[in-house]
């Protein structure tokens, strides 16, 4: 396993259509267990292929219990809707407020082509749908409508942390 370098905003990969994985072989399993590590190195809670410079359609999210591998992810339902605090790991340091669904049900492959079905709410709702645009070539901040300041992001992170 090795650590990824994770490409930032202005890298035109970021804004491009990911292609579907074809191939469940040994180099997609380095690519997953390459990103694990990655997104753990980072402490993120989702990472997609095209922010490590892989323009296939493969994420990865921490749920809290481990990582889940997503790979050719669809989004099959939503519902509800979220309204808060999302930032990036291909944006340190910027948050933003967005509105995501707060129940999303979606299918995917694992990492040997076996598809699943996943319904997740809150967090990992927001991070399927998050990770599920960088596989379309868009990034979060197309769909935020604020910016939050230093301040907010202190108040907001100081809340999380009282609630835990």
């Amino acid at each position: 396993m090795a650590l990824r370098k994770i490409l930032t905003f202005e890298d035109r990969a970021l804004h491009k259509v990911c292609r579907p994985v074809t191939k469940f072989d040994e180099k997609l399993h380095t690519l997953l267990d390459d990103m694990a590590e990655t997104l753990i190195d980072a402490n993120g809670a989702g990472l997609a292929a095209p922010q490590v410079g892989i323009l296939r359609r493969v994420f990865i999210m921490d749920n809290g219990d481990g990582i889940v591998e997503l790979i050719n992810p669809e989004i099959l339902e939503t519902k509800g809707e979220q309204d808060g605090m999302e930032g990036c790991l291909s944006l340190p340091g910027d948050f933003w407020m967005v509105k995501r669904p707060s129940w999303v049900k979606a299918k995917a492959q694992d990492r040997n082509g076996a598809w699943f079905e996943i319904e997740c709410e809150d967090l990992m709702a927001r991070c399927i749908c998050h990770e599920t645009d960088h596989l379309n070539g868009h990034v979060y901040t197309e769909i935020a409508y604020r910016k939050l300041s230093d301040e907010e992001i202190e108040e907001m992170m100081s809340a999380k942390q009282e609630e835990a």
